[in-house]
């Protein structure tokens, strides 16, 4: 299932608030007269992980990230960073303000890593949980730093996996289409992008990256949808930013070619023409060439340059597919084994 979603971009910060206070008629604090065991394992969670999520301040606004190892990297989203180089962040434990530098970014994941200039003794790395093993039921925790609200949690359930979003582009949203995502009840908001996605092991599972929106509602924030990238791709994708700066292999299937969106006679669009073929890649090995119009891969009706990037978003590198295309008007088909889109 393909949906579109609206990022829960940075930025967003909150306003003073009041507290008030209350005792009971003898003039002693209450205290809670119930416990049980889910509540405990809720506060063992937080208490396990949330240390590791920190705030993360640019010139344009903030968001969340995670820290990743003891050596000071961070890990967050591209449209956490956008095109900043150089960031504040602000550790779960201490109010002052560490500088942090771009170790690098890989907008089509939407995921970055930043690194702490002079790193604190006692950083606490977060552990990554298997992707793979996430279920539809699991309750999950969301922890990050919504409308600037540092150190916040939200409680939930994984409501689906392997869902393939795309988010808009703008407002220092790099656009990616995403495979393979965490569906969560949890409340994602803005300044949550970043944060963590954990389950009741203290594992995280996702990085909270954006919630879906609802038309009726005028592109507000639909309640109970929101979306975390997969720790299996975070891990992956950080890991090659960290030695090299620069992601190799993405985990994502691509065909090796440079297309655009085709139009019909009546300028509807109606295919992706290839412009150009990698030497020796998927579509080049294949017998695709350019001047040729794709209008499905596998059986999914390929209609815009989008659809094809969401189609091969839910597929994997090293898969074989059947691409449907015409050339010269003429309809042919031709099995594809799908390459890595690169850096």
């Amino acid at each position: 299932m393909v949906l579109c979603a609206a990022l829960a971009l940075a930025g967003c910060t909150s306003g003073p608030s009041s507290s008030s206070s209350a005792s009971s008629s003898t003039g002693a604090s209450a205290s809670p007269s119930v416990t049980n065991q889910l509540q405990t394992e809720y506060q063992q969670v937080i208490g396990n992980v949330l240390p590791s999520v920190v705030q993360i301040t640019t010139a344009s606004g903030l968001g969340s990230g995670i820290v990743y190892d003891d050596k000071g990297d961070i890990v967050t989203n591209a449209h956490v960073v956008g095109t900043a180089t150089s960031f504040q962040v602000s550790l779960a434990n201490s109010s002052s303000q560490l500088d942090a530098t771009l170790v690098g970014s890989y907008p089509d994941s939407d995921l970055a890593v930043v690194k702490l200039t002079n790193p604190p003794s006692g950083l606490r790395p977060v552990t990554f949980g298997n992707s793979a093993q996430v279920e539809v039921g699991q309750i999950a925790l969301a922890m990050g730093s919504p409308l600037g609200l540092s150190s916040s949690v939200t409680e939930g359930i994984v409501s689906a996996t392997g869902r393939t979003v795309t988010e808009p582009q703008g407002g220092g949203s790099p656009g990616a289409t995403i495979g393979n995502m965490v569906q969560t009840s949890a409340a994602i908001n803005p300044g949550n992008s970043g944060g963590a996605l954990v389950n009741l092991s203290s594992q995280v599972i996702g990085i909270n990256t954006l919630a879906a929106v609802d038309p009726e509602l005028n592109g507000s924030a639909a309640t109970g949808i929101g979306f975390a990238i997969p720790s299996a791709t975070i891990t992956s994708i950080a890991d090659q930013l960290i030695s090299s700066g620069k992601v190799t292999n993405s985990g994502r299937a691509a065909l090796g070619i440079s297309a655009r969106t085709y139009y019909s006679g009546s300028y509807q669009p109606a295919g992706v023409v290839i412009v150009s073929t990698t030497s020796g890649g998927p579509a080049a090995s294949a017998g695709l060439q350019a001047g040729d119009v794709i209008t499905q891969v596998g059986s999914t009706p390929i209609t815009t340059l989008n659809s094809l990037t969401t189609a091969l978003a839910s597929l994997s590198p090293g898969s074989r597919t059947t691409v449907t295309y015409t050339r010269s008007g003429a309809g042919k088909t031709a099995d594809v084994t799908l390459g890595t889109l690169g850096s």
